[in-house]
């Protein structure tokens, strides 16, 4: 294994970004440039594309778009060398809290899209692995104790999802401010009005409502737990790949 390739496997394995430049055409056929979020890149595709590609996978790094891929010729000496630009983020992070229905179908739909996923809830009759075989981490623990202990940021997705306040208003009070990409919270727009009353009272600020999205997922319509499983996956995805209706 050559040392880009080790380091490449390395990044993948500790959950970083990185972004690499494959040469498709020309005498350096196959050859290969690493680069990595701190300024550091491995391999070379010769010191006339280094110096032009490395920018652009700076660029990509920067964006962070979702295993981006781009196909680009670049003339060196009159011959045109074509390069393949990938980015390689690390699957994206689905915390679900509570053991309901529909965290069982979301699971199922998240899984098959390539989603880790952590399900939160301390009543063990209805988080178990025998209902749950598709999820990676199951914490049987209250959500705000849970949450501590959860890494949240720009690859993180929320779902609040039991109908119980002593369950979701913790929950959502442990992860809004902290960076996740998506929050989203189950119930009714009545429910969600009197849910974000009583935050509020308790100093939650406008702002930090803000970021929750309420009712949770797309509106289709939906009526079946997988129909909302369904739903909710749709505005997930369509937040994850910068669609906004």
């Amino acid at each position: 294994m050559s040392e880009l390739q080790r380091r490449l496997e390395a990044a993948l394995s500790a959950d970083q970004t990185v972004a690499m430049a494959t040469q498709l055409s020309g005498a350096a056929i196959g050859a290969k440039l690493l680069c990595f979020p701190n300024g550091e890149h491995i391999g070379r595709l010769g010191p006339a594309l280094d110096d032009r590609v490395i920018p652009l996978l700076e660029a990509m790094l920067r964006d962070g778009k979702n295993d981006e891929t781009r196909s680009l010729s670049l003339e060196v000496d009159g011959e045109a060398i074509r390069l393949f630009l990938e980015l390689f983020v690390p699957a994206p992070d689905l915390i679900l809290i509570g053991g309901v229905h529909i965290a069982e179908a979301l699971a199922h739909f998240a899984k098959r899209l390539g989603f880790r996923i952590t399900l939160i809830d301390p009543r063990t009759t209805f988080a178990n692995d025998q209902r749950f075989p598709h999820v990676d981490h199951l914490i049987a623990a209250w959500p705000q104790e849970a949450l501590d202990e959860v890494s949240l940021g720009p690859n993180s997705y929320v779902a609040v999802l039991t109908h119980d306040p002593k369950l979701d208003e913790p929950a959502l009070n442990a992860v809004m401010g902290r960076g996740a990409a998506y929050v989203g919270a189950i119930g009714s727009r009545k429910t969600h009005a009197e849910r974000f009353a009583r935050m509020a009272k308790h100093g939650v600020s406008d702002d930090a409502l803000a970021e929750v999205h309420a009712p949770i997922g797309l509106d289709i319509g939906a009526v079946t737990p997988e129909e909302i499983a369904l739903a909710i996956m749709a505005e997930i995805v369509a937040v994850r790949r910068g669609k906004v209706w």
